[in-house]
């Protein structure tokens, strides 16, 4: 669990300044629609909101776009988050979002402090992916919603073997040439294949105590929403 913790940090401290390039030409654009079906979630929330494994900031400011409002953008790798705290230096809308460097699956926040929270291609990355769904039930308030961006992979008869074709051999080329560091984007593909279908990331979430649950694809399965409640009997 240490190890894999230590490689995806070494790894995206490595790919910082070119992350988010790769990650709009690797989907055609598409990170910015999924991003803003994924913040819309959480539109009806007056925060204050936890984006956790946040990046270089996109889905935070997304957040924060649709409604202004206190964001803590959590993230493991600190050079993710400076670059995207230094891009945002002049963004009007910069000052809700707070930088905490942390592990999501141990939150350095007291129970019950956030009324939503987010994580966008970042539960598979973690080593205990449950653990961290359990964090996150525990940080977030009772009627809280918690709402997971991810990657999945696609069933359709037709379009599923050429997206694996894609992500075995197109992305790990481009990301290798974008950023120099092959082997992440390798990584990438390797955990995308690897990681639980949506039933099962559902199963974990009600485990944890999740109710409402819910989980819809989009781009024909490329990346799943998924959302749940914490109950406010809780």
């Amino acid at each position: 669990m240490k190890d894999k913790k230590r490689f995806v940090k070494e790894k995206f401290s490595r790919v910082t300044r070119r992350y988010d390039l790769v990650n709009r030409v690797g989907s055609l654009g598409r990170d910015a629609f999924w991003r803003r079906k994924a913040a819309a979630e959480l539109i009806a929330f007056p925060g204050p909101l936890l984006d956790l494994c946040a990046g270089t900031l996109p889905l935070a400011l997304e957040l924060v776009r649709q409604r202004p409002r206190p964001v803590a953008a959590l993230d493991l790798t600190p050079e993710m988050l400076l670059y995207g705290k230094w891009r945002l230096r002049r963004h009007p809308l910069a000052r809700y979002i707070t930088c905490v460097v942390g592990d999501a699956e141990a939150l350095p926040f007291r129970n019950h402090s956030f009324q939503g929270a987010t994580m966008a291609f970042g539960l598979r990355n973690l080593a205990r992916p449950r653990q961290g769904l359990s964090e996150v039930f525990r940080v977030l308030r009772p009627g809280g919603k918690l709402v997971i961006l991810e990657f999945s992979r696609p069933q359709a008869p037709l379009f599923a073997p050429l997206y694996a074709f894609y992500l075995r051999h197109f992305l790990p080329l481009l990301g290798g040439w974008l950023t120099g560091d092959r082997e992440a984007y390798l990584y990438l593909a390797r955990s995308i294949y690897a990681f639980a279908a949506p039933k099962e990331v559902l199963s974990w979430m009600a485990e944890t105590g999740f109710e409402d649950l819910r989980a819809y694809p989009l781009t024909l399965g490329v990346v799943t929403i998924y959302t749940g409640i914490k109950g406010r009997s809780v």
